[in-house]
């Protein structure tokens, strides 16, 4: 510790030994040791307090920095979700061929003005239920592009044939349901499913006959159940080349196959019977 000393110090502590001028520092000392205490707190007190107050105006800034954020965050959350922004505002169908627009985003429950909120984290479950929603979807698959747009891909089930219904003719999907809406002319490349009593048997004819290829589906005219004694899955087939066949139901998909090669080799029309084995034979016999 130092202190200072005035003029007449300075004369006096030139005349005094070094022993005396020790002991007068000594002296010095112990004077100021025996000051009261709350002298020596104020001093530190006083040092410390302009640390003190910086210490405290940070902890203040941070904490406006950290109320003006939030309470901007909400309020730009908020005009996002009243703008055009947060709904879509167009939803693109793709694949579809029969089905409107209009139909598969009633199937999906994704339309222009939903909020692109009701899609988020959702989206498979919805591409589940839309088949449920529109029997002829077979497959739907949402896209979400931002900022607010949606594209949905859809696969159809192909139409398998038509039933006749009191003179009107009923589509018939490859998942095996008829349709409820009917036309007065079947469609082209298509057959037409006749004496079929019994749903079950006219479901699993439909599954059978969607896994043809698609030259021989376009070949058959008319599919007929005609059961016998011999083979109750028995079915009766005109096709379009004027030939009839017989088939049976079980092995239908699988003994079709054949039905190109046996044709081209047939010199005039006739019966392909292809319940057992696989053979042909003209009508005239």
């Amino acid at each position: 510790m130092k202190f200072r000393l005035n003029r007449n110090d300075k004369k006096q502590q030139e005349t005094l030994t070094p022993w005396e001028n020790y002991q007068r520092k000594a002296a010095a000392q112990r004077k100021q040791a025996k000051a009261p205490k709350w002298v020596h707190q104020a001093k530190r007190i006083g040092d410390k307090l302009p640390r003190l107050k910086h210490q405290r105006n940070r902890k203040l800034v941070r904490r406006l920095t950290i109320l003006l954020t939030s309470f901007t965050v909400v309020i730009l959350a908020m005009v996002y979700l009243i703008s055009p922004l947060s709904h879509f505002k167009t939803v693109t169908v793709t694949g579809a061929d029969v089905l409107s627009a209009q139909r598969v985003q009633r199937a999906v429950q994704v339309r222009p003005g939903d909020s692109i909120f009701k899609l988020w984290g959702h989206t498979k479950q919805f591409e589940r239920q839309a088949p449920r929603r529109n029997s002829r979807l077979k497959q739907a698959t949402i896209h979400f592009q931002r900022p607010n747009r949606a594209t949905v891909h859809v696969t159809e089930y192909v139409t398998a044939g038509y039933v006749m219904k009191q003179n009107r003719y009923y589509e018939v999907l490859e998942n095996g349901i008829v349709s409820e809406q009917s036309v007065t002319q079947p469609k082209s490349g298509t057959p037409v499913y006749g004496n079929f009593k019994n749903t079950k048997r006219l479901h699993q004819m439909i599954l059978q006959y969607a896994k043809l290829d698609s030259e021989i589906k376009r070949s058959i005219s008319e599919i007929h159940d005609a059961p016998n004694k011999d083979n109750p899955n028995r079915v009766h087939l005109f096709m379009n080349d004027g030939n009839e066949v017989y088939a049976s139901i079980p092995t239908f998909a699988q003994k079709m196959a054949y039905y190109p090669g046996i044709a081209a080799k047939m010199k005039q029309k006739g019966v392909v019977n292809l319940e057992v084995g696989a053979y042909s034979y003209p009508f005239t016999k």
